[in-house]
């Protein structure tokens, strides 16, 4: 038997006002595209924004659908938008906002598993990470250097070979 020991490090920043102005822009891109979620069910808006090497900004907002499983996270809807439409960019950054219509959330609200796949995909697929960036409504802003580091045991096209 042997042991596996993961080390994932993240930054966390007290509020948005911490970050870079590159950084901050994105992060504000995403809390105003949140506003676009079509979110009836749940009413947890969820706001994405992109920033491609070719400095274009992607941006996508959650969207529901009565049939559950057929909505769309904001991650997934800004990374299939920016591989659709810049297909040979890489993805250098995302920010991500979520908030509640409910309550207001002060937590950093990492991606979801799928969000998670999605963003990985592309990782490996552009041979570079992706810098992660994200937090509720209000409050801390959580940075992670790589997907890897929200999910170090990658699930990627080598184990389909």
């Amino acid at each position: 038997m042997k042991k596996l020991e993961v080390k994932v490090e993240f930054t966390v920043f007290d509020d948005v006002d911490e970050l870079t102005q590159e950084d901050k822009e994105l992060m504000f891109k995403a809390v105003e595209t949140r506003k676009t979620a079509y979110a009836p069910y749940s009413k947890f808006r969820v706001g994405a924004a992109l920033l491609l090497e070719n400095n274009e900004i992607v941006l996508g907002s959650n969207q529901e659908n009565a049939s559950y499983p057929s909505g769309l996270c904001a991650e997934r809807v800004a990374i299939y938008q920016a591989g659709a439409q810049y297909p040979s960019q890489k993805i250098k950054k995302i920010a991500i906002s979520a908030a509640s219509d409910q309550n207001i959330t002060v937590t950093p609200i990492p991606p979801c598993g799928a969000c998670r796949q999605a963003i990985a995909e592309y990782e490996v697929k552009q041979e570079s990470e992706i810098e992660i960036f994200f937090m509720g409504e209000t409050g801390k802003v959580v940075k992670s250097n790589s997907l890897k580091d929200l999910m170090p045991l990658l699930f990627d096209k080598s184990f389909l070979l």
